[in-house]
Parts: structure tokens; sequence; C-alpha cells
């Protein structure tokens, strides 16, 4: 069978005003969809696309992987969800990719033997009560002995696999995150105004991360919980989670996959992200700062440390395929947990605002990264969904690699009436869109939209200075071989390989 990706490099070139140590775009890499290596069959069950939900970097092997969530559209159309695991060209010393290479295709099974399914709980298993198999999987991190941690919005869920994608455990999710009605009763598929505790709909545990040491495990949710937050709007006092900035992070212990404490990242105030937008007309509303604006992604670099990926819902994507919308939001943070309150057993519903006494983690005043201004800098388009980065190789200066990925959303609707979806085509920025039967041909001049592969590059003072204690790549890497091996027990398949012409 023959694989065929479109893939363009859209810049080679350093920020030229950059000052020293700062971290700067390198390059741009563009993966248009395709088939992956799963085996299946059918337009989305076995579609290359969507890769970008989180990613891993494993230096033993050059590998990258990269993570979907629950499938083309938004969890109404059938789909296992799964790892794609390829290697980049990347330039020895520029950092520049050039070319993108699939090499595995692993789908994650249940304890049963039977694939997980990206399906929502309602439709497979007729019940918004019942988890089952559903699996939405939006974080991907290590293990020192080689096991892969996966979050999962649905529940929202952190369950161990091998690298062959075969479950191992489930931790323990903390009750205050379950989504429950005013009765009491589990509910993973509506959202407000049916369920009224819990993490808010399809804003479950969107990132997820190992200390150095990986004795602790930090999942973070997407946005705030569904009442912890006040409804501004009005003079009313309803309890709104999409109201708040505040965002529970949980830290996990590892070897008995509970809970140790939660803690409150706070989301960057929606005033200011609408002092990015040009004008007034498109600034986001009071009620999207915690459901318009939230976290994508959380890497863990030093004890205590952490950077977070934290964004809008706008830019290039199905809901906005020629990319009308202003952008206001795609940075990542270094927090410090230093100093923060354990939040566990304290409620935040009805308030957005912190009681006296409670610290959130520190977060410092200026990005770690503005990827959306560093895009704009280059004259790049910004995507909706930039949702995972992972520090790459090494490079011959010394300078280190940082890969931001995108999720496409499979380039599929994600609310088409009565589970119906379609392709999202488009012609680029400020040209055309349409949408066709999916699988079906784009019309002329328009395309799918594609997964992009963005390379930053960053001094090795920098990379140390961020970084602590943390071994460098070389030497962690050897902690995590047995992830390298995942080839010889996973859905394998030709090689593919796709170069910049």
């Amino acid at each position: 069978m023959r694989h065929s990706f479109a893939a363009s490099v859209a810049v080679a070139a350093m920020l030229a005003a950059a000052p020293a140590g700062a971290v700067t775009l390198v390059s741009q890499f563009s993966v248009a969809n395709g088939t992956d290596l799963s085996g299946l069959t059918g337009a989305g069950s076995n579609r290359l696309g969507g890769f970008g939900s989180d990613l891993s970097y494993d230096a033993a092997t050059g590998m990258f992987w990269g993570m979907s969530d629950r499938g083309p559209g938004g969890g109404v159309l059938p789909y296992a969800p799964r790892l794609q695991g390829f290697t980049l060209d990347i330039d020895n010393n520029s950092g520049a990719i050039n070319g993108f290479n699939l090499q595995s295709t692993v789908l994650f099974k249940q304890a049963n033997g039977q694939d997980f399914s990206g399906l929502n709980p309602q439709i497979l298993n007729g019940s918004a009560a019942t988890l089952g198999g559903s699996l939405d999987p939006e974080g991907l991190a290590r293990l020192p002995n080689g096991n892969l941690l996966v979050s999962d919005e649905y529940g929202p869920s952190v369950y161990e696999f091998t690298p062959a994608g075969n479950f191992v455990r489930a931790f323990a999710t903390p009750a205050n995150l379950v989504p429950k009605d005013t009765g009491g009763t589990t509910n993973y598929v509506d959202g407000r105004s049916t369920i009224t505790t819990g993490r808010q709909d399809n804003r479950g545990f969107e990132g997820l991360t190992v200390s150095p040491d990986g004795k602790t495990a930090y999942a973070v949710l997407q946005d705030p919980l569904v009442d912890e937050g006040r409804n501004t709007n009005n003079g009313t006092t309803n309890s709104e989670g999409r109201f708040s900035r505040n965002v529970r992070i949980v830290a996990y212990d590892v070897a008995t996959g509970t809970e140790k404490a939660q803690y409150i990242y706070q989301l960057e105030a929606v005033a200011d992200i609408n002092g990015r937008i040009p004008g007034t007309a498109n600034d986001f509303n009071i009620n999207a700062q915690g459901r318009s604006i939230g976290v994508s992604a959380i890497q863990a670099v030093s004890d205590g440390t952490l950077l977070v990926l934290e964004r809008d819902n706008r830019g290039l994507g199905v809901d906005d395929p020629t990319a009308a919308t202003p952008v206001g939001s795609k940075r990542i943070y270094r927090i410090d947990l230093a100093g923060a309150t354990d939040v566990s057993k304290i409620s935040l519903s009805g308030t957005n605002t912190l009681p006296a006494g409670v610290n959130p983690v520190a977060k410092t005043a200026t990005p770690f990264l503005d990827i959306a201004a560093a895009l704009r800098a280059m004259g790049m388009t910004v995507p909706e969904k930039i949702e995972g980065f992972a520090f790459g190789p090494r490079l011959a200066d010394g300078s280190y690699t940082l890969i931001v990925v995108t999720d496409n959303d499979f380039s599929v609707t994600q609310s088409g009436a009565a589970n119906t979806q379609f392709d999202v085509c488009t012609s680029g920025v400020g040209g055309t869109s349409s949408q066709v039967a999916l699988g079906a041909a784009c019309p002329a001049g328009q395309s799918l939209i594609p997964n992009l592969i963005y390379s930053f590059k960053l001094s090795e003072a920098e990379y140390r200075t961020l970084t602590g204690a943390v071994p460098e790549p070389t030497t962690w890497a050897m902690m995590v071989l047995g992830f390298g091996l995942v080839g010889a027990a996973a859905r394998r398949r030709s090689r593919v390989r796709v170069r910049f012409a």
C-alpha cells in the first residue's frame, strides 16, 4: 500500500531580534492527512491526523510519539485511540525540520484485550454513567520503567499502559473531579446544566507529566470545575466554572496511583488576552474565561518546576478553516509548585477568587514562550489547537530543540447533527472552505487542514537554567529505553518516509 503525505517547510531562519538565550522559532513543517499503520480500514479509522494532542520524545531511539484523542467527529464516530510513532529529519545545525517519517501505530487496549474506543460513553455503553472502554486520551508521559501514563478527558482518568498499548492499571480519580448531576449521579457525557459538580464536559485531564525522579505524576484539567466559579453577568450569583481562572492540577503518587495533592493554576485574565486582540468586536466575553481559554499540555522540567501550555480556542482549524477570527493566546508559562496550597479539601464553588491563605502555583509574569507572537513575527498563520510539546534532540552547537505539535481534529467537523460528520476543506487563510463527505475529495484548490509541527531552539544555558538538575536527554533516555522497544510488540508496518523537496 502506498502512503502519501504532503509536507513542506515554511521557514528555516531564526528570529534575528531575539535576545541571547531566548527560545526562537526555527521552522514549520506540514504533514497532510493520510493513512496510518494501524492496519484498519476506512476514512476515519485509519487516518493519520490529530496526533498532536500531546508529544513525547525518546532520545535513545530518536523517536517522537504523538497522541491522538478520541478520533474524528468528537466522540460520535468509531475510532480506536492510538499513538503515532515517528521520526523527524532535524538539521543538526539549524534545528529545522526537513522530513517526517511514520514508524509505528500503537492502539490502546483494555484489560480484556479489546481496543479502547473514542466513542462517548452514551454511544458506546448505552449509559452516560458508565465509562467502560471509552477513552479520550489527551496527555502522555513516560515512566522510568518504560511504561506510559495517559490522561483522559472522559473520566477524567489516568491510565498506565505498556509500550505496546496494553492496559496495566487505572489511577484513582479524586471524587471532586468526577462529573455528577444534581442528584449525585455520575454523568460522563452531558454538560452544564445537567452536570453540576466535577469537571466540565470535554474539559477533563488535558495534560500529563511525570517528575524527573519518576515518583510523582501531574495531571491538569483543561478548565475549572463546572461549579468552581461565579456567573458575573447581570449581577447573577450562579456557580459556573466558565467564569473562573482557577484550574486544578492533581499530583499523583505513581507507586500507588493515588492523589497526593491538588493545586490551583490560574489562567491568564481574559481582559489581558482581549488587550492583545485588535479592536473590541472580537473580544472574548467574561464567560469565556474558563471555557474558551484553557490548558493544553504540561511538562515537568525540574523538581517542582513545570511548563504549562495555555491557549484560546481560536485559530486555523475545523471551526475556522480560513482563520478569520483573531487569536488571543498561545503561550507556554513556567510555574513553580513550591508554596502552592493543597486544595484537595477546599471547594471553590461559587467564587472566582481564592480564599484568604490559599496560594496558587507561582507563574511567571511573562511567558517562557509566546508561540502566537513567534508565528506572527515569521508571517505564519496561528493554528487553533496547539496541544503538545517536548524537548527534542540536542544540536551541534549544544543548543536544544523544542518541538511543538498541533491537533488538527483530523480535519473533521466535531458537531454534526445526528452524529453525521464531514471533512473540512480549505484553500487557506482568507480563502474559501467547504465540507464534504468523510473520505471524499476536496474541491479544486482546497485541501484538508494539515497537522503542523514547529521547531524552536533554545541555548544550552537556557536549557540548563530551565531544567536544573535534570540530566540531559542523552542520559535520561537510557532510563526509558524500554519505550524505544515498542516496535517489537506494537502494530508495525513498513517505514513511511517523507522528505522536504
